[in-house]
């Protein structure tokens, strides 16, 4: 049989079975989820109804992420998926799908930082590694450093190289795989989940 999405064939209220009124129709058809993996990029195309099309997301291992407090998106390698919501096996499988909790790499938003603000997140920058610069940048930089403000838990992780962040697109239906940064009360709740499951 194949993957119907009516309601025709669900109980009513009271529990009786309802009666077969007609066949399966060609607009309730469902698909077979895409199970979307990490790996090199493969994304095959379905044609939907109307002639339009979805991209189904086989593999995919980058995606465009964004930076709310900083107001800045990069595009950047997905690692591991280390939560979701709905389900345990889709973190074991590490399946991406949308709300899926993924951990990234913080390099092109340790570049941005350091070249926007001059400061270098995560290691210390050692004494004799000074760039040479002019003075207008150096003035023009060191006006901005006193506007950063990261939080803590957030450039605790730029240590580690890898950032947690939270996929908003919806890999199975457009392809893509991007998402935002976890900052504030959302990175909170999901450290919090994610030390319990520990």
């Amino acid at each position: 049989m194949s993957i119907c999405r009516d309601s025709r064939h669900k109980r009513s209220a009271s529990g009786a079975k309802r009666a077969q009124i007609r066949k399966k129709r060609k607009f309730e058809l469902g698909r077979q989820g895409a199970n979307t993996k990490i790996g090199a990029k493969r994304i095959h195309s379905v044609r939907t109804r109307g002639g339009n099309q979805k991209f189904r997301a086989i593999r995919v291992e980058a995606g465009n992420f964004s930076w709310g407090s900083e107001g800045v998106s990069r595009k950047t390698r997905v690692n591991t998926v280390v939560y979701h919501p709905s389900n345990n096996e889709l973190v074991r499988t590490n399946t991406l799908t949308k709300s899926a909790i993924v951990q990234i790499d913080a390099t092109p938003f340790k570049q941005y930082f350091e070249t926007h603000y001059g400061v270098t997140l995560g290691k210390k920058k050692a004494e004799d590694e000074e760039d040479k610069k002019s003075n207008k940048v150096t003035r023009k930089l060191a006006s901005r450093a006193s506007e950063s403000k990261i939080e803590q838990a957030v450039a605790h992780q730029f240590g580690s190289g890898k950032l947690y962040a939270c996929i908003s697109s919806r890999p199975g239906q457009s392809g893509r795989c991007d998402g935002y940064i976890l900052e504030g009360e959302e990175l909170a709740f999901y450290l919090r989940r994610l030390t319990a499951k520990k």
